[in-house]
């Protein structure tokens, strides 16, 4: 009898001690859009100092070039250079480092990338580059991206269809938002693997593993919390 009422009174703290289901997925929603909010913000910052950096480096090509008379086969050369120093980064290439010379070529002035340009993947710069010649169209498409979320592949369709020309209208001041969190521009962003090339992390770093481990160590310390105020 006395085992009996070990085992109800033990089953009556772990019953006090779980929480109301709805308060709990309440809660479990909050921490999600906060760590996919923190991880967003986060590979927004990665993103742009990658995006600043391909263009100082292409402006260097460009300024060296110009100045100095160096031929195209210089950036064979630093390609070399740079990746037997920075093994773990992809993107110097000399194909990639061709793409910064052009990217600085078009955005003469630093300034212009603290606008969308920084705020989209390095793919999307690109495909801005390759299918479009006017800076404004550009400086549209890459507004509209963020605002709607757009992948890559999107942009590309909505360039092909002509967008700008059915709905185009001046650049106004942008505001430097998020991109929707369930957006495919907000996935590309945090799973871009030019971003994980300049940081060089490895595939383990993985959206999920982080978030399954924030959570446990959220269960964790609820459950310790609940125990220390019942002694």
């Amino acid at each position: 009898m006395a085992g009996l009422r070990v085992w109800y009174d033990r089953a009556s703290i772990m019953a006090a001690l779980a929480p109301n289901p709805k308060d709990y997925q309440n809660l479990l929603s909050i921490l999600k859009s906060r760590i996919r909010t923190a991880q967003v913000r986060a590979s927004l910052a990665v993103n742009q100092e990658l995006v600043l950096l391909y263009w100082g480096i292409g402006k260097e090509i460009l300024d060296r070039q110009r100045q100095d008379g160096w031929g195209t086969k210089v950036i064979e050369r630093l390609a070399k250079d740079l990746r037997s120093e920075f093994p773990d980064m992809q993107g110097l290439s000399p194909r990639n480092l061709g793409y910064m010379k052009a990217f600085a070529e078009a955005w003469p002035d630093e300034s212009i990338l603290q606008a969308p340009l920084a705020r989209i993947t390095w793919y999307h710069n690109l495909t801005l580059l390759e299918k479009l010649k006017s800076s404004e169209e550009r400086l549209w498409y890459a507004e509209q991206a963020i605002q709607n979320g757009w992948s890559r592949n999107v942009l590309v369709m909505q360039i092909e269809s002509g967008l700008y020309r059915r709905q185009g209208k001046a650049i106004t001041n942008f505001q430097a938002t998020l991109p929707p969190l369930q957006s495919d521009l907000a996935q590309q962003l945090t799973k871009d693997p030019y971003n994980f090339d300049f940081l060089t992390l490895t595939a383990r770093a993985q959206e999920r593993d982080l978030e399954q481990g924030l959570l446990a160590q959220l269960a964790s310390f609820l459950l310790s919390s609940e125990l220390a105020s019942l002694s």
